[in-house]
């Protein structure tokens, strides 16, 4: 046989075996769980330091005295009539 026979029943052997398939076999056993490793210590919880004393707040200063208020001049009386604005010249 020449090349070109051997390159073609090739192409043609593979072309045919794609087309057919078996259906899968039965699955295979489960493989067994690993077991669980042991769960480590939890350290000891530290010391909380102590707090120094708190200083006392100073005495609020007394508020000055508002003045008196003073009073309201009298209201002025209109005289009826008709004003007349002059403008500057």
């Amino acid at each position: 046989m020449t090349y070109a026979k051997l390159i073609i029943a090739t192409v043609t052997a593979l072309a045919l075996g794609g087309c057919f398939s078996l259906p899968a076999g039965p699955a295979g056993p489960q493989g067994a769980t690993g077991d669980t490793g042991a769960t480590g210590y939890t350290g000891a919880t530290g010391r909380t330091g102590s707090t120094g004393a708190t200083g006392y707040t100073g005495a609020t200063g007394d508020t000055g005295n508002t003045g008196a208020t003073g009073r309201t001049g009298a209201t002025g009386t209109v005289p009826s009539g008709t004003v007349v604005i002059v403008p500057a010249q």
